[in-house]
């Protein structure tokens, strides 16, 4: 690879390719539903190629080998020539695999490794079409002039050469009874040293892309007006040889745009109709490709080419070529930031949150009105602020999903079941650091749906279920949170089962399984080497993964709950926070020391007798609407001396949720809601369990931020 190449190139090649590789992971697993759609075909032919085309740019052999020969592959069945089926897929998935796997290792400014050679055999293979013993993507030069190509990819230079000098040697054969109409052929065929005419570029084109016999005497007819016109166009161009007139203008800009209605239009119009696809191969290698689109900076190459298109259609044919122009800047609209730049934005943001916060506090003790206008306009402003910033950060949650369609088409055909995956909400957006942390944990709970949800063909039939079964992933906002869920249509859980494999597992005795509720039973799974399956497989069994998903979901601030119906299918809800930058708190005084509970965790609050409790199972318990929470007075966790004070006989009691478990936490004062920004614990403090970091309140001091989980891990 070229690594002195250009930083910002490479940087470039690195996000598009990504993006690209990204979409075609989804694309292909499509397709295989999709198998007759030729816009799928051509989008994934395309995708191929790009990224060929920029890995050939930097030189990146290994990456640009594998891509031809994907490419190859979907070019036959673009044309029509070989169907889609599963084992095709196989091999251009692996392919797939191999061209992520050589990417990364760009990324890492490391050499690709090649793909092996068994891989690209078998692609060249698929190649072909069905019933034919030739490549296809092997073009011979003595059938170039009979046959269309059927590589949608590039040619040799010594192709290319050969191809050039057929082609002069045709058009000198064509032309031979037309050389009596005018003198300037001999001219213009004297110039194909170094460049060839638009007529020669575009039978060129015609015959890469076989579009027909292009060269033929259309090309004679051509070259036979445009010399009739050259004279006459002279003369109306003032004889200038520098600068062509505004109509000339249009009308070069209508023959690279094939718009109008000139001689050559009908040839280049022909040529973009072939699927986007098509046209971009002859672009990277053919040194005169790029020669058209630059030619209105060249003021010297346009006086030649003007005249080709007719006078008199000039006013009919400038007119559709305005909206070109007016489209061109909006590529402009977007601009590429580092995220580091976004992130400290994103933490000045926190800041200006805690001075308004303080300001708030001031002008509450304030009874200058207009102290209380300027802080009411700060708090708008603020808002508003944070809420923009926010935005730049958010990233549609379907940069998640587009990875599951993969995952569940090679996991289905893994256990020999039929599952189609239906997803929901692709667009639902959520913060850039929480897209990223909800990557495993989804790929976790998806598989475990397609593994231990959706039965085999077979017992679904005899269930008098369809033989495919669904799983659903959707997302949705609700307020400042996001909600996730995965469903489907498989066995459900049964309770009985889960209460003896705890038992087994030694996790509860036979008493406290049985008193188990069934939503207490369903959230079994999520314990550590906790599992259903009798046989350990690759895919699972040794009860690691779901007690990985609710750990991370905890650090993200958010809850797991489940609903199963045996024999209808189970559902998991994942409730997490839009942003993990600015969180929604709930602040609490213990003594004379402030705290703030997580929004996210807090159910509902009320004022308690302390008097009215009952001890069960030696603990401390509430009961509240026929529900029973056990109660924990924190103050004797977090504060010094808590222990030794008296209970008072009235306190605050704040149910709190962890995953489906609630329970009571008894507290001195409510002192109301408060957006904070969380700052990290210094070094000393790092690692103290039930802590998640602090913050400045209102009233200038610091609190501490509670990680509810933690707290009861370690203290209840």
């Amino acid at each position: 690879m070229a690594f002195d190449a250009d930083e910002e190139i490479l940087q470039d090649f690195l996000v598009e390719a990504g993006e690209i590789l990204e979409k075609l992971s989804e694309q292909l697993v499509d397709l295989e539903q999709h198998p007759d759609d030729s816009d799928l075909l051509n989008a994934i032919f395309r995708g191929f190629h790009t990224v060929k085309g920029g890995a050939g740019f930097l030189q990146l052999e290994a990456l640009v080998n594998c891509c031809h020969s994907a490419e190859n592959v979907f070019d036959t069945l673009r044309n029509h020539k070989r169907k889609v089926d599963s084992e095709l897929m196989d091999v251009v998935l692996e392919a797939l695999d191999n061209v992520n796997a050589m990417f990364e290792e760009v990324r890492n400014h490391e050499e690709p490794t090649p793909a092996p050679d068994e891989l690209i055999a078998r692609l060249d293979a698929l190649a072909l079409p069905e019933g034919e013993g030739a490549p296809v993507a092997d073009p011979q030069p003595e059938h170039e002039e009979n046959e269309p190509s059927e590589d949608g990819g590039d040619i040799t230079d010594d192709e290319f050469e050969r191809l050039l000098d057929a082609l002069q040697d045709e058009k000198s054969e064509e032309q031979a009874p037309a050389s009596d109409s005018g003198a300037s052929s001999g001219d213009r065929e004297g110039s194909g040293d170094d460049e060839i005419t638009d007529d020669e570029f575009e039978a060129l084109l015609d015959q890469l892309h076989g579009k027909g016999q292009f060269a033929g005497a259309p090309a004679g007819e051509d070259d036979a007006v445009s010399k009739e016109e050259k004279p006459a166009a002279k003369a109306e161009g003032g004889g200038s040889d520098d600068l062509i007139t505004d109509d000339e203008f249009e009308k070069l800009l209508d023959d690279l745009h094939g718009k109008g209605g000139s001689p050559t239009a009908g040839g280049e119009s022909s040529t973009p109709k072939k699927p986007a696809g098509a046209k971009e191969p002859s672009a990277p290698k053919e040194p005169s490709a790029p020669k058209e689109p630059s030619a209105p900076k060249e003021p010297a190459k346009p006086k030649a080419e003007a005249p080709k298109p007719g006078k008199p259609e000039t006013k009919g044919a400038a007119t559709p070529a305005m909206p070109a122009r007016e489209h061109a800047p909006s590529a402009e609209t977007t601009v590429r930031v580092d995220t580091k730049r976004l992130d400290d934005i994103m933490n000045m943001v926190g800041e200006l949150v805690l001075v308004r916060n303080r300001l708030q506090r001031l002008g509450a003790e304030s009874e200058d009105e207009h102290m209380h206008k300027a802080v009411s306009n700060l708090d708008v402003v603020t808002t508003d602020l944070q809420s923009a910033v926010m935005q730049t950060r958010m990233q549609p949650i379907k940069k998640v999903f587009g990875r599951f369609p993969r995952v569940v088409r090679d996991l289905a055909r893994n256990l020999k079941k039929e599952v189609n995956l239906v997803m929901h909400g692709e667009d639902t957006d959520l913060d850039k650091n929480l897209v990223e942390a909800l990557s495993d944990p989804l790929v976790h709970l998806v598989r475990n749906s397609v593994d231990h949800g959706i039965e085999a063909p077979e017992v679904r039939e005899k269930a008098g279920k369809p033989r495919q079964g669904t799983v659903t992933l959707s997302a949705e906002q609700e307020g400042d949170h996001i909600l996730l869920f995965i469903e489907d249509d498989g066995a459900g859980m049964d309770p009985e089962v889960l209460r003896r494999k705890a038992v087994e597992k030694g996790i509860y005795d036979q008493d406290a399984a049985d008193r188990l509720t069934d939503s207490e039973c369903f959230n079994l799974i999520f314990a550590a080497g906790f599992s259903t399956k009798e046989q350990i497989s690759d895919v699972s069994g040794r009860g690691v993964g779901m007690d990985v998903v609710k750990t991370k979901i905890g650090q993200l601030n958010g809850q797991l709950s489940i609903e199963s119906q045996l024999g209808k299918g189970s559902r998991i809800v994942i409730k997490v926070p839009l942003t993990l930058a600015i969180m929604p708190t709930l602040m609490i005084m213990l003594g004379d020391q402030s705290f703030a509970l997580p929004l996210v965790n807090v159910v509902e609050i009320f004022h308690l007798d302390l008097t009215k409790t009952n001890i069960v199972d030696g603990r401390e318990c509430i009961v509240v609407r026929e529900k029973v929470f056990p109660l924990f007075h924190i103050k004797r966790w977090l504060v010094r001396d808590g222990t030794s004070q008296e209970v008072p006989e009235n306190a605050h009691v704040v149910i709190v949720a962890m995953g489906t478990k609630q329970v009571g936490f008894v507290v001195d004062q409510l002192v109301g809601q408060e957006e904070v920004v969380i700052k990290p614990l210094g070094r000393a403090l790092q690692g103290t369990p039930g802590m998640a970091g602090a913050t400045i309140t209102g009233d200038g001091r610091i609190a501490l931020i509670i990680d509810v989980p933690s707290l009861l891990q370690h203290y209840g």
